[in-house]
């Protein structure tokens, strides 16, 4: 987990090292933060870029993200990538200068989960920013070694720290088993929309469309290589037209639908245009408890 803020630097004077406390709804302080003592197995991270996410301003505004809730003050921020300034005596892949991509679960190694390599579900999971585990928007952490990952020359600091979200999109491509002769609608192009639109490229799909209420993000989303977007509302009667525009936007069947936004309408649109035998993948998280047409989309498989 994030285990916190002083530095331990090599000059006479340690650097009191400091980070952003969610203290309130709506109330954000810069305040120190202690670090540990480094393990053997340990890095300490100067951080250089630190993502916002949607969890984190869920946190802000509302104190809470289903059914995680923040009942003390907590460092916010887990989309992170930094410079290495100390590793542990036992690490032997990483060196001082090294500029790494951090992943923010620590799982327990130990769980049948874990050991299947489905360590993102481990019950026991200490998740940057997720209550009661601090996060990583600070001038430094201790992380264990293992989960740090050296950046390529040609990757920036910012892209280290979209290796995050950018992993939401691929898992779901995986789930989905995403390929050369696979169409994709995705559902939402805020920036996990656009993760997953870029991780189906990536996967080979041949044909994405995309579909928005935001005439900019799916601007955005064209630059990035989207075949077509198609804007809808927010009204649910709208559902049927909308579902006949995708189609001809798609010209095709859509094989696979990503819903990234996880609201009651756009579940709907999802099952509604997917194709029959085809499947829809629930990647955002909006709305904790969903009313949806199930029975027609069983009916269709």
């Amino acid at each position: 987990m994030g285990k916190g803020g002083m530095s331990h630097g090599n000059s006479g004077e340690e650097e009191e090292n400091m980070a952003a406390w969610l203290l309130g709804v709506n109330n954000i302080k810069i305040q120190p933060f202690k670090l540990p003592p480094l393990g053997p197995h340990d890095a300490r991270i100067r951080m250089k870029a630190v993502g916002i996410c949607g969890s984190d301003v869920h946190y802000v505004k509302e104190m809470k993200l289903a059914d995680f809730i923040v009942k003390e003050p907590m460092v916010i921020g887990h989309e992170c990538a930094g410079i290495i300034e100390e590793v542990g005596a036992e690490v032997k892949h990483l060196v001082p200068g090294d500029r790494v991509a951090v992943e923010p679960g620590i799982s327990c190694w130990r769980c049948n989960l874990c050991k299947e390599g489905r360590y993102n579900l481990c019950t026991d999971m200490k998740f940057f920013a997720t209550p009661p585990v601090h996060g990583s928007l600070a001038n430094q952490i201790v992380h264990p070694a293992d989960l740090c990952f050296k950046l390529p020359d040609n990757v920036s600091l910012e892209e280290g720290a979209m290796c995050e979200p950018l992993s939401v999109g691929v898992h779901a491509c995986r789930r989905a088993n995403i390929g050369p002769e696979t169409n994709v609608l995705v559902i939402g192009a805020g920036p996990i929309g656009l993760v997953t639109l870029l991780a189906a490229r990536a996967f080979g799909s041949p044909r994405v469309v995309i579909v928005d209420v935001d005439d900019y993000r799916l601007s955005v989303a064209k630059e990035l290589g989207a075949d077509k977007a198609v804007k809808v509302s927010t009204d649910t009667k709208d559902v049927a037209a909308e579902i006949d525009q995708i189609k001809k936007a798609m010209g095709a069947g859509v094989d696979v639908s990503f819903d990234c936004v996880g609201f009651n309408k756009t579940m709907t649109t999802a099952l509604g245009a997917t194709s029959s035998g085809g499947k829809v993948c629930l990647v955002g998280m909006g709305h904790s408890i969903m009313t949806v047409p199930l029975t027609p989309a069983a009916v269709r498989d």
